[in-house]
């Protein structure tokens, strides 16, 4: 498996599936499909205990296929299932915080940016990445516009990368990829039809190899 390493690469989000042995096949199925440099989880509706089992399933299996685990929400979780990283949505004081208490054992980024006053709030603590969307927000099949001009603005220039929330369509992926953002974050793009997740991972990764910009070194 090549390492696009020069252009946007895919991050997925798991999607909300109860039974964790389903969630965690499908998710093992989709990191088949080719490059994926992390995967979210996120803890829906779920209580602690149950999260817990989740990711315990999930980490190592993201692990195994090359790809960062990071756990959206609770430092505790992430901790126990020994995952890579953590996702917050909070504001710039929860990131901080967080930061200070786990970087850099582990990757520590997110943030809820809303427009640009907040993300620059969020860049002054120095987050390993910021993100553009919610981890649900993909409601439409083209990434949302205004998500797309953070993450133009935000590429161009301010060397923290950016992940932004693509849409359902897998090819909403390129216009996220041609704002200049490191990477694209997909969900239901990828998970509404279990089946094809393999498929449209390697779909994905071919429009981005193909058409994706190159970034300089």
């Amino acid at each position: 498996m090549t390492e696009p390493e020069n252009r946007c690469r895919l991050v997925l989000i798991v999607a909300d599936i109860a039974d964790a042995d389903e969630q965690a096949k499908i998710v093992a199925d989709a990191l088949k499909g080719g490059d994926v440099a992390s995967v979210i989880v996120p803890q829906y509706g779920l209580d602690d205990g149950t999260f817990q089992k989740h990711a315990e399933k999930l980490v190592p299996l993201i692990q195994d296929a090359g790809a960062a685990a990071l756990i959206a929400g609770d430092s505790r979780v992430a901790g126990r299932a020994k995952a890579d990283g953590l996702h917050l949505s909070g504001n710039a004081e929860a990131l901080s915080e967080a930061i200070d208490k786990h970087a850099p054992k582990l990757i520590v980024g997110g943030g809820n940016a809303a427009d640009r006053h907040h993300a620059l709030e969020i860049g002054e603590v120095r987050p390993d990445y910021i993100f553009f969307g919610k981890l649900d927000g993909d409601i439409k099949p083209e990434a949302h516009p205004k998500n797309l001009a953070l993450g133009e603005w935000w590429a161009s220039m301010i060397e923290i990368p950016c992940i932004v929330m693509g849409g359902t369509d897998p090819a909403s992926a390129l216009a996220v990829a041609e704002t200049g953002a490191e990477f694209v974050a997909m969900r239901l793009a990828v998970f509404a039809e279990p089946a094809r997740a393999p498929a449209i991972v390697a779909e994905i990764n071919a429009l981005l190899d193909e058409k994706a910009p190159r970034f300089e070194d």
